[in-house]
């Protein structure tokens, strides 16, 4: 058994990189729905039954745990999934809490009532479906009052980004807090909602500026990970190494994906 991740693309390697290096003794299942990317534009239905769809395929491969490491699954399927599909016996977590854990400063597990927090001004940067599902919104307001969020819809990033084109990808996100900026000039933290985005992180984060801290969610999901796994060590399991799976052509999703993570990564087909 292993614990599976799951995205709609490429961005959920930046996740499952950091769960590797946090957790070298774990084995993971990755799996890349490749042939149906990006999940941004679609509609919340759609975005379900493809998740669904996925979780499934990883549990054929013995995942008890999955991570949806991709923030529009995690915003427009997850909440939905947990209440009126998911079995007893598995687990479906999502990117979203343990980012948001670290901008309210909460401690997993945490069930006081929502409190005022430092943050006041969140900048929020994540796909279409992911800032319309207001997700990010909801998961706050139990953690934390009187905090207002801005959030852009960044359309355009992931296409480029899965496209390897950097250029574009750069001057998209510069467009993007530029425009967020005009609506909150004085954010004071900036959450990074899409987990393609830590690969233009620094793009980000020279266009908001010093003052801004970046909010980024690879470290942070292997962190809560890594800890949910010390409290439920039945859904570790055992062996070790990465498996990766695509929905898509895999000698393609693997080129890419060597690309994409500047190291030699090989898909096989779902």
């Amino acid at each position: 058994m292993a614990v599976g991740v799951f995205d709609s693309g490429l961005g959920g390697l930046t996740v499952l990189d950091a769960l590797v290096k946090r957790m070298p003794d774990q084995a993971f299942v990755y799996l890349g729905d490749n042939a149906n990317a990006p999940y941004g534009t679609r509609t919340a239905d759609d975005i379900f039954n493809l998740t669904c769809a996925a979780v499934e395929r990883l549990w054929a491969e013995g995942c008890d745990l999955i991570i949806l490491a991709c923030n529009t699954a995690s915003a427009a399927a997850l909440k939905r999934m947990q209440e009126t599909w998911l079995p007893g016996d598995k687990r479906v977590l999502g990117v979203f809490v343990p980012m948001i854990e670290a901008v309210t400063e909460r401690q997993w597990g945490d069930n006081s009532p929502p409190r005022e927090v430092d943050v006041k001004h969140v900048a929020l940067f994540a796909t279409p479906a992911t800032v319309a599902s207001r997700a990010f919104q909801r998961e706050l307001a139990f953690r934390a009052i009187g905090v207002d969020v801005e959030a852009q819809p960044c359309g355009g990033v992931v296409d480029a980004i899965e496209q390897g084109d950097e250029m574009l990808a750069e001057a998209l996100v510069r467009s993007h807090v530029e425009a967020l900026l005009r609506r909150m000039p004085k954010p004071q933290a900036a959450v990074l909602g899409c987990t393609h985005f830590p690969l233009v992180e620094k793009v980000f984060a020279e266009a908001l500026g010093p003052d801004v801290t970046v909010y980024s969610q690879p470290d942070l999901t292997a962190e809560a990970l890594a800890d949910y796994l010390e409290r439920r060590p039945e859904f570790r399991g055992t062996g070790t190494g990465v498996k990766f799976l695509t929905t898509g052509d895999p000698a393609r999703v693997s080129n890419k994906a060597t690309q994409f993570l500047r190291r030699k990564i090989t898909f096989e087909a779902a």
